[in-house]
């Protein structure tokens, strides 16, 4: 009798491009290492780029552990624009007039996000209630009522000062809306906004500077994937696999 080919097992480091779903990016690989049993640990917004931790084989039952470490952001926020999903992608709901802004009042505005607090999820969100994800209640025009999550802001700074659009650095908790703390920033400055642009930089000890790109994944042999793996056990020493 014939013996199965070993299934390839471990984790791989993935720099999502924008306008992907993080199931695209599944559905690719699935593509790729021709393999069903492959998963991601921490949803990326199709306008966000960067690390997307990918779980391959086995690895898939440490999805949890990933999923709750903490993330690390850079992105770009633009003031005085509100848009119905709290970035780039969706529809412009209001313009209002910026005020004169220095760097000193706008790091003072952000400082009051740091800490623990409890966040409200976006309407734009796959949050189901009732079995129903919000962003399908969203696009009929419905509001649900939504529970608010506890989240904690460990950093979060000013890397480039500019009127309307500022860039920023930001470590959170996992579960954190980063698009929805642009836009309650808004809220408070007055003016509105929403969240310009979104890049993951790292996952605790992950970083993107290691991930490979689709086209670079679509461009090795197996074997040579195979080579980049992190075996489960050393993204997650402290749990028997």
């Amino acid at each position: 009798m014939l013996q199965q080919p070993k299934e390839m097992e471990g984790i791989l480091l993935v720099d999502k491009p924008r306008d992907h779903t993080s199931h695209d990016v599944v559905a690719r690989l699935r593509g790729k290492l021709k393999m069903k049993r492959i998963g991601h640990a921490g949803t990326l917004d199709p306008m966000a780029t960067g690390l997307l931790i990918i779980l391959v084989g086995k690895a898939t039952r440490v999805s949890q552990y990933l999923t709750s470490l903490d993330k690390e952001y850079e992105g770009t926020i633009e003031l005085g624009k509100v848009t119905d999903t709290q970035d780039a992608d969706g529809e412009m709901m209001e313009t209002r007039p910026v005020p004169p802004l220095t760097e000193p009042e706008l790091t003072e505005a952000i400082r009051g996000f740091l800490g623990d607090q409890y966040q409200t999820p976006p309407m734009y969100s796959a949050i189901k209630i009732d079995g129903v994800p919000l962003y399908k209640s969203a696009r009929k025009g419905e509001e649900v009522e939504r529970e608010p999550r506890f989240i904690r802001v460990m950093n979060w700074e000013i890397t480039r000062f500019g009127v309307p659009q500022f860039d920023f650095r930001l470590r959170c908790t996992k579960g954190t809306y980063v698009r929805t703390l642009a836009h309650d920033l808004g809220q408070k400055l007055g003016c509105g906004a929403h969240l310009a642009a979104l890049r993951r930089t790292a996952t605790d000890k992950f970083n993107v500077s290691q991930a490979l790109t689709i086209e670079q994944i679509q461009a090795l042999t197996l074997p040579e994937i195979e080579k980049r793996l992190i075996a489960a056990r050393d993204a997650v020493p402290s749990l028997a696999l």
